[in-house]
């Protein structure tokens, strides 16, 4: 099980990674969305802000979010340290519920390209 520091980092990196993509995938990532990464083997939930194609603003608190963020992530902190080091197929890992994803459907639309 990753700790909440390596979730951290994991989610720093899918920032960066996002701010350096082009095309569809930089479009994709210019939402201004307000996000939650739910970890649930952690029991913390991370929350921030998509914006100009990265995650800013990025907290940590334990427990389930206080609020519904436009765009909501719920998985293990294994998951989301795969995901993001390319171990781990999103649209598999999605498919076979391992991770949940959900948002509004223009958003849902916008964002299957970075997936």
């Amino acid at each position: 099980m990753a700790n909440s520091e390596e979730c951290r980092e994991a989610l720093e990196q899918l920032s960066r990674n996002m701010a350096k993509s082009t095309g569809d995938v930089r479009t994709a990532a210019a939402l201004d969305r307000s996000l939650s990464c739910r970890i649930t083997d952690l029991d913390l939930t991370f929350t921030g802000q998509l914006r100009d194609g990265r995650i800013q603003d990025l907290a940590a608190a334990p427990g389930p979010p206080a609020g519904k963020a436009e765009i909501r992530l719920t998985m293990s902190s294994d998951d989301l340290v795969a995901l993001v080091g390319g171990r781990l197929n999103f649209a598999s890992a999605w498919a076979g519920g391992r991770v949940r994803l959900e948002a509004g459907f223009r958003d849902l639309l916008r964002l299957r390209t970075l997936l």
